[in-house]
């Protein structure tokens, strides 16, 4: 689940692992986070991992609203993992283990200075690039990547680092009307996909002249066909899961989305 934005949403199903990808909060005050931290851990998954987000005031301290930045009170976290630019590695049940690694940060949003975690442009790299450690199953970030369950907003660079890591599940949030899960399979379609995404838009009339972007058409077309016939011949491919956890509805901060539950 992510962006929860000081709602406590019920029927949350069971399981080995919960995740929670950020925008714990709406007004990002320690009373807040506290709430949620206290819901969270009453839940009962054997593992419960955290990360903050943009909303999440009080976790990033150049953000930190007062009097929460003169009071020197602390969140308890209970039996909860609270990782930011950190990894984990999560022992379960059977002698399986799992590597997990975290970022709250977000590409800058223009006009809103007083949200946490941010990076402008010129900064992305020193966030993501070679930072996410090769062995990471299941990566946690607040930002989408780019192209991907984003509405274009995620980040260029955080893409740039899934293709060099390849997770095997990645769960992020922010971006409301980006909930909902997408299978990727670091190929050639998708590259393709990606590059026809990046190409600037011309307009409708624009768009239907020949162009570069006309390739990538080709090419995304060609390459799922490809791949589609192939997997009727029982090729299996290798990939992984993105998914979108925002429960927040669209723009709004009022539960809309379910929790997405996965199988790994």
């Amino acid at each position: 689940m992510s962006d929860t934005h000081s709602n406590l949403p019920s029927e949350i199903p069971d399981g080995d692992l919960l995740i929670h990808s950020g925008d714990l909060t709406n007004g990002g005050t320690l009373a807040e986070a506290q709430r949620e931290l206290d819901w969270l851990a009453s839940l009962p998954h054997t593992h419960k991992v955290v990360i903050a987000g943009n909303h999440d005031s009080y976790f990033d301290p150049k953000s930190r609203l007062s009097p929460d930045s003169e009071s020197g009170l602390k969140p308890n976290f209970h039996d909860l993992h609270y990782l930011e630019n950190s990894a984990l590695m999560l022992d379960f049940d059977g002698g399986r283990s799992l590597n997990i690694y975290a970022s709250p940060y977000i590409p800058e949003i223009p006009g809103h200075p007083e949200f946490a975690f941010q990076y402008t442009a010129k900064e992305a790299p020193k966030f993501w690039a070679n930072k996410i450690p090769m062995e990471t199953d299941i990566l946690i970030t607040h930002t989408p990547p780019r192209h991907h369950l984003d509405i274009d907003l995620g980040c260029p660079w955080l893409l740039k680092e899934l293709w060099r890591v390849k997770p095997r599940l990645h769960v992020f949030g922010h971006i409301h009307s980006g909930h909902g899960r997408e299978k990727v399979f670091w190929d050639d379609a998708q590259e393709a996909y990606e590059q026809l995404m990046a190409a600037p838009r011309m307009g409708v009339i624009g768009d239907l002249l020949p162009s570069g972007a006309w390739i990538d058409v080709v090419l995304t077309v060609g390459y799922s066909v490809w791949d589609v016939l192939f997997g009727r011949l029982g090729t299996k491919k290798e990939g992984g899961l993105m998914i979108n956890a925002a429960m927040a509805y669209r723009s709004t901060t009022t539960i809309g989305n379910p929790p997405e539950v996965v199988d790994l």
